[in-house]
């Protein structure tokens, strides 16, 4: 398969006229002075509670509106972010947080910690990090507004870590009124206490998202921004989000001034991009995100281990990289496993079974033998989020050459976060699989791999089951060293190959693009404070 086909539905066939010139194209409002920053995300944050989604737009939507206890820097070490301290007493059981002064949410009213506790259950019932810490955790209570008292069962040293990672479903903090509404649903408005205020007035879903910057925010006064760490200055009035209709349309709007940055170009538009000098086109994440074929383990037939065993040993990963990366290998890492590459999780350990020679006979006749009887497969694909539909596209064509009778839906990105969520049959709104990406910096180690989890119905989206795989989870957690994290992580990468909760499909680097006027852009994720306009 070429990647130009792979292309086509996305770039539509008047890709050269909207990028060789501006004359007759569509026109977008352009920047109402300098107080405005437009940006175009990666997709529509559909879901706006970024609680009830592990999407990454929608997480990056959160930390607009949302502030946490601590937040990681540049070197992945958490740094106090709400919190002005911490004390730790009875050998690591007992944790005593001090709230800093000035803490205030959006609707005026200080945070308190109550807000505190309430928010930090919700969320544990919906992480996985929050939830393997809140197992151990005998209370957690807010003796008076400024404090938060931890006691736990065993010692827990990744607390602030787990309080203040940059994966997905963050531990952010708001108000305890609405940090009571079920885990399972949104909240019905989006109150925070981070540097923006979110404009429900202003939202147009699909089209527009818009942020007010918060008077009321009191950012750190120590340190210095770094990622998630440090002082949180916001130096625009407004942050305006622009959903596209395609890339041609952000690129041509990119070129024309009409906007100020697009979170993530496609790769065959960098090189106009690059050639233009008031742009910048710069790599923000050195870690790169793990694209992921995830099975929904509650339906037939890839309840089979066997069957789900069988697809793996067809995948080739390079097809889905160059899909998405194109011919140049430095944008994309094929013969990647199941914790990403650097970490010292990472191993050789099966990885026959992903860079062997691959058997498209024999992967068929395996399907067979393990009782696949012909039913639907429902792949669900995005056809507004480029990078996931073109792995999509690649896995399709190989489900129909493995003989599986192909359903493949294609919807908006939106409507593709809600139905990941059902666990109906696929006639009736479930699914069978899709395609995703997560971060790479959440597949280091165990503690916020979302989709190496076991935990069955406590799982993310396809709700995977390994017994193992959480006993193992569970010895990391409480290693007493890095030699003892490796042997354990080259443990779970020979029963991930037994049980397959997902196949990773390797790893790609996605840079970004932004006016060369904006300075202090900071690296990691799209990150809307500390930017200025020169």
């Amino acid at each position: 398969m070429h990647r130009r086909d792979l292309l086509r539905s996305s770039l539509g066939a008047g890709l050269g006229a909207v990028l060789g010139s501006s004359l007759g194209a569509p026109q977008i409002a352009r920047a109402q002075g300098a107080r405005t920053l437009r940006f175009v995300p990666q997709a529509d944050a559909a879901i706006l509670d970024p609680m009830i989604t592990t999407g990454l737009v929608n997480r990056n939507h959160g930390f607009l509106v949302f502030d946490t206890l601590y937040g990681v820097d540049e070197n992945l070490e958490p740094q106090p972010q709400m919190v002005a301290g911490h004390v730790v007493e009875d050998g690591g059981k007992i944790w005593v947080m001090t709230l800093r002064d000035g803490l205030k949410f959006h609707d005026g009213e200080p945070v308190r910690g109550r807000d505190v506790v309430a928010s930090l259950k919700r969320w544990a019932s919906r992480d996985a990090f929050g939830n393997s810490l809140f197992n151990i955790v005998d209370e957690i209570s807010a003796p008076d507004d400024r404090t938060v008292r931890w006691r736990l069962k065993a010692p827990f040293p990744l607390l602030p870590l787990a309080l203040g990672k940059v994966g997905a479903i963050i531990a952010f903090i708001m108000p305890e009124r609405l940090a009571q509404t079920d885990s399972a649903m949104p909240v019905k408005e989006l109150v925070g206490s981070g540097p923006f205020r979110f404009k429900a007035d202003e939202h147009v879903p699909g089209a527009r998202l818009v942020y007010q910057r918060f008077e009321g925010y009191v950012p750190r006064p120590d340190g210095q921004a770094s990622m998630l760490a440090g002082p949180k200055i916001a130096n625009f009035d407004r942050v305006e989000w622009q959903v596209m209709p395609d890339p041609a349309t952000a690129a041509a709007a990119l070129q024309r001034g009409e906007i100020d940055w697009w979170d993530q170009p496609i790769v065959d538009l960098l090189p106009t991009l690059r050639a233009n000098k008031a742009l910048k086109v710069e790599l923000l994440d050195n870690i790169g995100n793990v694209g992921v074929l995830r099975f929904n383990h509650t339906q037939p037939p890839f309840d089979n281990a066997a069957i789900r065993r069988a697809v793996l040993s067809a995948i080739n990963q390079r097809d889905f990289m160059a899909a998405v990366g194109g011919d140049d290998s430095s944008m994309w890492r094929d013969k990647v496993g199941f914790f990403a590459p650097g970490s010292n999780m990472a191993s050789e350990e099966g990885m026959e079974a992903l860079n062997g020679p691959r058997d498209l006979a024999a992967a068929t006749k395996a399907i067979k033998d393990a009782g696949y009887k012909g039913e639907k497969v429902l792949l669900m694909a995005p056809g507004d989020f480029p990078v996931i539909g073109q792995m999509s596209e690649v896995a399709g064509e190989l489900f129909k050459r493995l003989g599986l009778n192909l359903d493949y839906i294609v919807m908006d990105w939106g409507s593709m976060l809600k139905r990941m969520n059902s666990r109906e049959t696929p006639d009736k709104g479930g699914y069978n699989a899709f395609c995703t990406y997560s971060a790479g910096v959440t597949q280091l180690n165990p503690s916020a791999h979302n989709f190496i989890r076991g935990s069955g119905d406590k799982a993310t989206f396809g709700w995977a089951r390994s017994p193992k795989l959480e006993e193992l989870r569970d010895a990391w957690l409480v290693a007493p060293d890095a030699a003892a994290q490796t042997r354990i992580g080259i443990e779970m990468q020979r029963q991930a190959f037994i049980d397959v909760p997902y196949v990773p499909l390797g790893v790609f680097y996605q840079p970004t693009a932004y006016k060369k006027e904006l300075t202090g852009v900071l690296r990691g994720l799209p990150l809307f404070w500390n930017v200025r306009r020169a």
